[in-house]
């Protein structure tokens, strides 16, 4: 996780923030043009995320809910104002884009699959969001519609010829999505927190809620073939995850999907 070390205008800051910040070395951790995360460097340390006003009420209830059940960070405090701040204890480890889980690939994909196995296995009774496929179908509508769609990221064996070939498959397959499992959301590697390849946390979990698996499946697999420049590892983190629960159509329909992010 990269940081920068900055001297920001306190100002900028929550009244309620700025005891924690006052003396304390500051970087900046961001990693997307929505959000600026900021480190703390006191005491065991701290993240504050800031976004747009009411972009991240989603967030902070995931991530206590994640929390309930041993699987991210604590909050400390969800601020509302002219902007959203999020802040969220430091989790232990690196994640999993540190070299040292990049340089073993295989140990790396079975860990990431079996921990999404685990995850996925989860009691969802109470979780604050219920119908992630409803927000996750009306995105790719929208972005279908404003002429949002981008494949060259994505592996070749889930790529699509053409936006409305990809179009044709989403449009007609979408509804067949269930909300039947805990997801993540954003099943990457930036956001898998491990200790010495022991699991710590989850993070950045604005994503997530009762959705599809194929979903986070489907992010589990890009994530190793954008990290490691291959899509060799692409069956071997299915067996990993487990057979007997995925459907190879169904990633192919979240693959649709995916190309209108």
């Amino acid at each position: 996780m990269q940081r920068t070390l900055i001297t920001p205008n306190l100002d900028i800051f929550p009244a309620a923030v700025k005891p924690l910040i006052c003396g304390a070395d500051i970087y900046d951790s961001s990693c997307s043009p929505e959000a600026r995360v900021y480190f703390i460097d006191k005491g065991c340390g701290y993240y504050l995320k800031c976004a747009a006003k009411g972009s991240l009420k989603i967030e902070a209830d995931l991530t206590r809910y994640f929390n309930s059940k041993g699987l991210a960070t604590s909050v400390l405090e969800y601020i509302s104002l002219d902007k959203d701040w999020l802040l969220t204890e430091k989790v232990s480890g690196e994640d999993c884009t540190h070299k040292m889980y990049l340089d073993e690939p295989k140990r790396l994909c079975d860990t990431t699959a079996e921990l999404l196995r685990l995850l996925h296995e989860n009691d969802f009774a109470s979780c604050p969001i219920q119908n992630r496929i409803e927000t996750y179908t009306q995105t790719v509508i929208e972005n279908y519609r404003a002429g949002t769609y981008d494949k060259s990221a994505f592996p070749d064996s889930f790529g699509y010829k053409s936006d409305q070939e990809a179009w044709a498959v989403a449009e007609k397959y979408m509804h067949c999505l269930k909300n039947d499992t805990l997801l993540h959301g954003d099943y990457c590697l930036p956001n898998i927190m491990l200790d010495n390849w022991k699991f710590s946390k989850f993070i950045d979990l604005g994503n997530g809620g009762v959705g599809d698996r194929h979903i986070d499946i489907f992010w589990g697999i890009w994530t190793l073939f954008f990290n490691l420049k291959t899509d060799k590892y692409t069956e071997r983190f299915m067996d990993a995850y487990g057979r007997d629960k995925i459907e190879s159509e169904m990633l192919k329909v979240v693959a649709a999907c995916e190309v209108f992010g």
